[in-house]
């Protein structure tokens, strides 16, 4: 069992800082309640479920306290993300700044650099930190002192779903296995032998065989990757950011991403992968854990609407590579601004982050709860279990077989890094839009009669990836500030 070991530079912090939490009873007054309001991406049934639990702190914990909590939906991430940055900027028009919103660690890093967020290891002791997964907690640390900056809500790993349904009736005939996609070459394997079973199924039309799989954030593919063949992508000390990238790894990645997406092995045509299964363009596709609630039951086409059944599976790695799987999802910042308010808003995120309601918000959105003792099956079945919850079993399976995962692998994540999201643009795009045109041509050329291999064999040479690597190296160190 591989166990990520963390730093805790929080915890180190505060200590040498002398910080050891607020007192229980805090600058509060429950005859005159605070009153905090709370930026957040949530929407559709995870805004219900985030709604539902601001509205039941408000009447206990916060009404005792003296703690007033509104929550708004900002829309998308992006659209959080811009709302915050005008806020901050003074921009006409612009909101107020929020006492709290959702963040992810570079958009934080970002925040942090401007002095807009509180330090959040004033108000929690070395004790309560040491209740949320380490991991988790080193994530937020991202001030110049070490000190917690983002606190820990939910969050999520990627897993991998498979339509199970067609998955049976292609392995019946060919023999394919679940246990080749355990690894991303057997993945790759098994989609040429989809493509190839699909092509002969129409003999009079040659090359319309169809994609086996497909991956949301392409980011995740080269940062993991990269760590599971031993190397850290952008390796960041004291706020500076070394890159790393070794032209043998990375021919690595590119054959097992790049060379199955021109040769139509692997595929990705609507906004999300989850998309592409229920038009029936992929049979299979690694995300977020908390895509599961959007994994289809029918494949709907042109020829005709099916119900379909799922499995979940862990997310696949590199053959022999470290086990390793991403560490992702938002969490929370607090906005500078006087004791009472950062203390307040503390207190809803401690209350927030408890097993019980962590876990209950993690049964409608597909987050992991983020406290040590959370995190497992029986946990979850217990909090199912006294708080009579309805759990659609997509998202429970997708929960357990992440709980099972983690037991297993190390998570990761890279430290923030001025430019960082810039950077990780360039691992997002750079070569899923390469691949996309040069699919392009390579179904042009199918068309005049080509078979696959001649159609793609000018775009999979070595000299094909020679020029791919001079090109990412370059875009990333430009979008690095290098």
């Amino acid at each position: 069992m591989k166990k990520k070991t963390a730093k805790m530079m929080c915890v180190l912090a505060a200590l040498a800082l002398g910080l050891s939490g607020c007192s229980s009873s805090g600058p509060l007054d429950p005859k005159n309640p605070v009153s905090l309001t709370i930026w957040h991406y949530y929407n559709g049934s995870q805004q219900t479920a985030f709604d539902a639990l601001v509205e039941e702190f408000n009447h206990t914990a916060g009404k005792e306290q003296g703690i007033y909590v509104q929550g708004y939906s900002q829309g998308s991430v992006s659209d959080l993300e811009a709302a915050v940055r005008d806020s901050i900027g003074g921009k006409v028009g612009a909101d107020a700044m929020p006492d709290i919103f959702s963040s992810y660690a570079d958009t934080a890093y970002e925040m942090e650099q401007a002095g807009a967020l509180a330090n959040l290891s004033d108000y929690l002791s070395e004790e309560e930190l040491k209740q949320y997964v380490d991991s988790y907690i080193e994530e937020g640390c991202i001030a110049a002192d070490g000190s917690l900056r983002i606190f820990p809500v939910a969050k999520s790993t990627e897993i991998m779903m498979l339509n199970r349904t067609d998955w049976e009736l292609f392995a019946k005939d060919t023999g394919a296995s679940l246990e080749a996609l355990r690894t991303i070459e057997g993945v790759a394997e098994t989609a040429q032998a989809y493509y190839e079973w699909t092509d002969a199924q129409t003999p009079d039309i040659p090359g319309d065989g169809k994609a086996f799989y497909g991956r949301d954030a392409l980011a995740n593919y080269f940062i993991i990757g990269m760590k599971q063949l031993g190397e850290e992508l952008f390796e960041v000390e004291n706020g500076q950011m070394t890159l790393h990238v070794p032209k043998d790894k990375l021919h690595r990645l590119w054959e097992n991403y790049y060379v199955p997406m021109v040769k139509g092995y692997f595929g990705a045509y609507g906004s999300f992968r989850s998309d592409d299964v229920k038009t029936g363009d992929l049979l299979a596709y690694t995300g977020s854990t908390a895509s599961a609630m959007y994994f289809p039951e029918q494949v709907e086409s042109e020829s005709g609407s099916y119900d379909i059944d799922y499995l979940t599976m862990a997310a696949p790695v590199l053959k022999d590579g470290d086990p390793c799987a991403v560490q992702q999802g938002a969490g929370m910042v607090v906005s500078k601004s006087d004791e009472q308010h950062e203390y307040a808003a503390v207190e809803f995120l401690k209350w927030f982050t408890q097993a019980e309601n962590n876990l209950q918000f993690g049964c409608v959105s597909g987050y992991l709860p983020v406290l040590k003792e959370a995190g497992n099956v029986e946990k979850l079945d217990q909090v199912i279990a006294d708080r009579q919850l309805e759990v659609a079993p997509k998202t429970y399976d997708c929960l357990t077989t992440a709980f099972d995962e983690q037991e297993n692998v190390s998570l990761y994540t890279n430290k923030c890094f001025e430019n960082g999201s810039a950077a990780r643009k360039v691992l997002e795009y750079h070569l899923a839009d390469k691949a996309s045109l040069d699919r392009q041509a390579v179904e042009e050329a199918q068309g005049q009669g080509k078979s696959t291999e001649e159609a793609s064999a000018a775009f999979v040479t070595e000299e094909a990836f020679e020029e791919w690597y001079d090109s990412f190296c370059e875009a990333l160190n430009t979008a690095a500030g290098k």
